[in-house]
């Protein structure tokens, strides 16, 4: 599932009052900081798919000359959207889909997040929250 002109807030319950970057940990990128790089140096340039298939690749440091028949497999079980990203649950950071459905991220405190909130022509989805009420 792929949004367009939509646009996912930070979860009710994360634990940051601006945005972090997300670091790689013991020298290892985590699923945080692969999506962050992807979508952050290539704004607009990927679908969620496309990230979280690279993301995939990357985390699990993939060689393969195989990667359309690896991805099709990837994606034969459903993924959760971004509404589910660390992203937005944990970093401080909004996802913002296009009318193509490609992806770019804001800061929650740029004055670019808060246009969003008041856009006419943009769907606003909240992110999960990482606990039950």
């Amino acid at each position: 599932m792929s949004y367009k002109n939509t646009f996912i807030l930070i979860s009710e319950d994360s634990p940051v009052e601006s945005a972090v970057i997300p670091m790689s940990r013991k020298e290892k990128a985590t699923i945080a900081s692969i999506e962050y790089e992807l979508i952050y140096n290539n704004p607009y340039k990927y679908t969620q798919d496309d990230v979280q298939f690279q993301t995939y690749v990357i985390k699990n440091e993939i060689e393969s000359d195989q990667l359309d028949e690896l991805r099709e497999q990837f994606f034969s079980k459903p993924k959760a959207c971004f509404r589910a990203s660390p992203l937005v649950k944990k970093y401080g950071w909004g996802i913002h889909y296009n009318e193509e459905g490609k992806v770019s991220i804001y800061e929650m405190n740029s004055r670019p997040y808060h246009q969003f909130l008041h856009s006419d022509e943009t769907t606003i989805l909240k992110g999960m929250r990482s606990k039950r009420k």
